[in-house]
């Protein structure tokens, strides 16, 4: 029966290096599978048709994890024992010849399979998650990325516990069988790797709909999910389809099979998987309504939903020759999925939102012991490279080669792509290739971004001579050491800037330069006064700039950029500055703050979400990446001040937009959504000024809320204050939720995130809590990364949190490792810290680290913590 944990590795796991990739020895063009269901004992037949790759005499050697073999058959015949052995797992069979039928049948155990890998069992049903390497633990196969079979798959199941059998491609047959059992066959046309496989099993309701191609052909979608969830399901439908017409309008891209089908589960490693024709989803991002889902957990659906789907041909009709081409796949489908979402929305706010991500995810990791290039070199566990430098980092860069070539040569490179690369597994180099030879340029010098690690830092420099009207501009790069690259070459970075006048507000257009060597230096003509530089406009290149700008200067662009993105960054400058110099020591200069903040809200021409981003602080977290030396205490305290001092200033600008943004009745309308945006920054600055009332308008907005967006607003601004208010809500939340994993969710994430003395006892105390379970990853990551993620608590002087969040490490390594692996990152910044608190989070890590039967995927992350 399945292992019901990671099969553990040795002390020090082997590495796997990208150098060192080989062709398959062996390849299986077809894979006929049988599951005879059962949660507790499900047998797995399979019969691949495998043919031999080239010149060579090596054995078929088939992966597995756990499996027990009950036969093994070759050509028809059953094989004794002496005919094939297991080698740490792996099937080993000596073959004559080059092509053969190998049939296998094993045993697995879904009800206890907790890594979630494979086959297992949630909420009733019986489903599957194979990316990375899951199929192993379902059946011998060699499993990996560049074997491409067809697959044809038939379920048998009980009836009345499974009446929806549900697998990749288009179902063919099906039928009942004695017993009060039946079957079902899907049959996928489409060549895919084994970590593409699906199936679903189980009591589902559907969500039928349909969409019409492009060239006419009619495809059935289904949304299924429990029967009490229907409800929920329909703005996902909107979503898919709306994905479709986007992918053929944009990409030209058709969706290729007869049906299309979802399904929500509640325990899921990931947000969703993009399996061929069966996209399974963590039913977070497929249920909504206005009761249970904020505005920014409908926004998430619109983005997860696409993603999935765009994988269509950016991940499954082409997809990954080995796992360090894993941002070939995710880097250009989540650059898809955020074009798409800006279409869909405000492509201004979206650019703010993705670029804060980036920001608060990957510069991170690549400013620490786990920094590695968009395109890995090596690797313990392969579950550990879904990072954010593969998937937002490696976004960027597909961002980057979009404005090089401008839309059309873009959309030459992407066609000849998917023309050339159909029905293969290919590397990073080959989409570079197509963009070069369908948009007609050089990339040479670009492909350092794939294989360089570490944020490029941008330095500029600015001289008017009021003599000559002309201004010189000095930009420098440097790309700092990171792990294994202590040497790092010129990098190629677009950049893009204006000049604008500051007695007219205009600039003379905006430029793009390419800077391809350390240092660049340019002149520009003409200027009676010395203009103001906005640099990097719409974040063209994910690097940190360094530039000497005065505080007049930036509130300058915060009132009259006409770039939505440099706009908010100037803003956000103006804040960070004043912040970082009172952290220093210096008396809180916040007048210019405020001033900007006054007319920002009273610009009647903004949007109003673009508003609520701008006048937001810097998170606390991002303030500390500025800083040699992170002290949590001082920031903290510091933008505490300072909202304080913005929330009273502008207290009665802050009363009147919170009114005015009141809205009667739900609506998901671009201006509701921006309205209650808005009226939440507001009553977080009116809270903060210490306003008699403010507890009781939050307590009011809570209670009167006909939408959980304004809701958990308020509960997350009442959390963070000692008041009757606070303790009230969180009790009506519970008791209105109760029962709804996913709401229950917030609650328990909420008080993870709370600014509150007593966080870290709270977050203990819930762990304790009768709904809390680390066996749910949705769970798990709700209490214990949400708590990582506050800097001010986690990051205790009496080390507390260290030590909580490494107990939950090392508890739930033993469930799930890929969620418990996902921890280790806050522990791993302990560089960044005074030298008491570095040393307490380091001494976690070695405690981590020194576990006996430790998975290879914390091992791992520990481990390169540690170096």
């Amino acid at each position: 029966m399945a292992d019901t944990q990671t099969t553990h590795a040795p002390a020090t796991p082997p590495v796997i290096r990208r150098e060192d990739y080989q062709p398959p020895l062996w390849l299986v063009d077809h894979i006929r599978l049988e599951f005879d269901l059962d949660a507790h004992a499900t047998r797995v037949k399979a019969r691949l048709s495998v043919t031999r790759a080239g010149r060579h005499d090596r054995p078929l050697r088939l992966d597995g994890d756990g499996l027990v073999p009950l036969s093994v058959a070759v050509d028809g015949k059953a094989l004794s024992p002496a005919d094939w052995r297991l080698d740490d797992d792996v099937l080993v069979i000596a073959l004559p010849g080059n092509a053969h039928e190998v049939e296998t049948e094993v045993q697995i155990a879904p009800a206890t399979n907790t890594q979630l890998m494979g086959l297992y069992a949630s909420g009733g049903l019986l489903c599957t998650q194979c990316e990375p390497e899951g199929f192993r633990r379902i059946t011998f196969f060699p499993d990996r990325p560049d074997v491409l079979s067809r697959y044809d798959v038939t379920m048998r199941a009980d009836k009345a516990t499974y009446p929806v059998l549900l697998a990749n491609g288009d179902p063919v047959e099906q039928g009942e069988l004695p017993d009060g059992r039946h079957w079902a066959r899907w049959v996928d046309p489409y060549p895919k790797p084994s970590y593409l496989f699906a199936m679903v099993a189980g009591d589902l309701a559907c969500n039928a709909d349909s969409f019409t191609t492009m060239s006419g052909r009619a495809v059935r979608l289904g949304i299924w999910v429990r029967e009490e969830d229907l409800p929920r399901t329909s703005h996902a439908m909107t979503a898919l389809k709306n994905s479709m017409a986007w992918d053929e309008r944009v990409y030209g891209r058709e969706y290729d099979l007869d049906v299309f089908n979802i399904v929500a589960v509640s325990d899921f490693n990931f947000g969703a998987m993009e399996n061929k024709g069966l996209n399974i989803f963590n039913s977070r991002y497929v249920l909504a309504d206005p009761e249970t889902a904020t505005d920014p957990d409908y926004d998430a659906i619109e983005s997860v939903v696409a993603h999935e789907y765009f994988h269509n041909w950016s991940g499954d009709r082409v997809t990954c020759r080995d796992w360090f081409q894993l941002s070939l796949k995710e880097g250009f489908t989540v650059y898809r999925d955020q074009c798409f979402s800006a279409d869909m929305g405000s492509a201004a706010v979206k650019r703010i939102e993705d670029v804060r991500t980036l920001r608060a995810a990957q510069f991170q990791e690549d400013a620490g012991p786990l920094a590695h290039p968009v395109r890995p070199e090596s690797y313990m566990e392969i579950s550990n490279f879904y990072t954010a430098t593969v998937y937002n980092k490696g976004a960027e860069l597909i961002r980057m080669i979009a404005l090089l070539l401008g839309p059309e040569r873009f959309r030459q490179g992407t066609d000849l792509y998917f023309e050339r690369h159909d029905g293969q597994a290919v590397t990073c180099e080959d989409f570079v290739k197509a963009m070069e030879d369908g948009g007609g340029i050089d990339l040479g010098q670009f492909r350092l971004w794939y294989s360089q690690a570490g944020t490029p830092r941008l330095t500029v420099r600015q001289r008017y001579d009021p003599a000559s009207g002309s201004l010189s501009i000095t930009l420098r790069q440097t790309v700092p050491p990171t792990p294994g690259q202590p040497e790092k070459a010129p990098m190629a970075i677009p950049v893009k800037f204006a000049l604008f006048d500051p007695a007219t507000g205009e600039h003379g257009g905006e430029e793009l330069v390419v800077l391809t060597r350390d240092q660049l230096e340019m002149r520009r003509e003409g200027f009676a006064q010395a203009p103001v530089l906005s640099l990097n406009r719409g974040f063209a290149a994910p690097v940190i700039v360094e530039a000497e700008q005065s505080a007049q200067d930036l509130a300058f662009l915060a009132a009259r950029d006409d770039d939505p993105f440099s706009r908010y960054e100037a803003m956000q400058q103006l804040m960070i500055n004043g912040l970082l110099a009172h952290i220093s020591g210096a008396p809180l200069e916040s007048d210019v703050i405020i001033d900007s903040i006054r007319r920002t809200i009273t610009d009647p021409t903004l949007d109003r979400s673009f508003v609520a981003e701008a006048v937001r602080l810097p998170s606390e977290a991002y303030l500390g990446d500025q800083m040699q030396v992170v002290d949590p205490d001082a920031i903290h305290a510091a933008r505490e001040r300072l909202m304080t001092g913005i929330g009273e200033a502008l207290e009665s600008e802050w009363r009147a937009l919170h009114a005015e943004c009141a809205r009667n009745g739900f609506s998901l309308s671009a201006d509701a959504r921006a309205a209650r945006k808005l009226r939440g920054v507001a009553l977080s600055y009116l809270v903060a000024s210490g306003a008699p009332d403010g507890a009781a308008l939050a307590f009011g907005q809570f209670d009167r809320a006909d939408n959980m967006t304004e809701r958990q607003a308020a509960l997350a601004i009442l959390v963070n204050r000692e008041t009757p208010e606070r303790d009230q809500a969180l009790a009506a939340f519970y008791r209105r939720y109760a029962g709804n994993a996913l709401v229950v969710d917030k609650w328990f994430q909420t008080q993870a995130l709370a600014f509150h003395p007593d966080t870290v006892e709270i977050v203990q105390a819930l762990a304790g809590h009768a709904d809390f379970t680390l066996a749910n990853p949705n769970r798990a990551r709700a209490l214990y990364s949400a708590f990582a993620a506050n800097q001010w608590a986690f990051n205790r002087a009496d080390g507390k949190g260290y030590r909580m969040v490494a107990d939950a490490i090392i508890a739930l390594d033993k469930l799930n490792p890929q969620t418990a692996a996902r921890l280790v990152p806050p522990l791993g910044r302990w560089r960044r810290f005074d030298g008491a608190r570095g040393a307490m989070m380091r001494a976690e890590l070695e405690r981590i680290a020194a576990t006996p039967g430790l998975s290879r995927d914390v091992l791992e992350q520990a481990t390169k913590s540690l170096a």
